[in-house]
């Protein structure tokens, strides 16, 4: 009888390290990461309506938070900040400096790493969200322009080399597929679908 209870004991011992051991993995997981990187942003020419549009090519930065659900999927949000002179040619001509501003949110799948370089993490994304333009009325600014929204469609892909638990550098490559601005002057409006072109270089922290 008592070889019994020690065995029960024993037993109970072991499923508590158990699952002691168990809530230190789960608190010790890294699934929350947090990156910045600078960007290109490089807008492809649109024309409808008999009106072309023509947007300066420029640069800007990007921030994100990604959470990861497991091994293979992530969540991610993020939130850019460009700045660039949008040109109209046609019954008017017009220039129009905007900031703009870029708030997605997409779903990650992160693919297997290349046989024999670990430390290289490849994944793809695929989301939307969307673009403001806003703007900064500098001189020369066409009359009559107000803040547009314009909502967009998102994919890319991209890929970390992992330096240790915590840090990473990212590489990627997102474009956005949106229709181009009017600022809402229906004599600018090209009504085409027009794309930007992304690509980033920054840091990753994972926590």
């Amino acid at each position: 009888m008592e070889l019994k209870h020690s065995f029960k004991r024993a037993g109970i011992t072991i499923v508590g390290l158990l699952a002691l051991l168990s809530m230190a993995a789960a608190a010790q997981e890294i699934r929350s990461e947090i990156s910045v990187q600078g960007t290109g942003f490089f807008t492809k020419n649109s024309q409808g309506n008999g009106v072309q549009n023509h947007a300066e090519d420029t640069g800007g930065f990007l921030g994100g938070y990604r959470y990861n659900i497991n091994r293979w999927l992530a969540a991610e949000a993020n939130y850019g900040y460009a700045r660039n002179t949008q040109s109209y040619f046609g019954s008017t001509l017009a220039s129009v400096q905007s900031n703009v501003h870029q708030i997605t949110g997409s779903a990650v799948v992160k693919m297997p790493g290349f046989r024999g370089i670990p430390r290289f993490q490849p994944y793809a994304l695929a989301g939307g969200g969307a673009l403001v333009f806003d703007p900064t009325w500098k001189a020369g600014t066409f009359a009559g322009v107000t803040r547009q929204t314009r909502g967009a469609f998102l994919y890319g892909g991209g890929a970390d080399y992992v330096f240790n638990s915590h840090w990473s550098l990212r590489a990627e490559l997102r474009s956005l597929v949106y229709k181009a601005p009017s600022f809402n002057l229906a004599n600018l409006n090209t009504d085409h679908w027009t794309q930007v072109t992304q690509p980033s270089a920054g840091i990753v922290f994972r926590f």
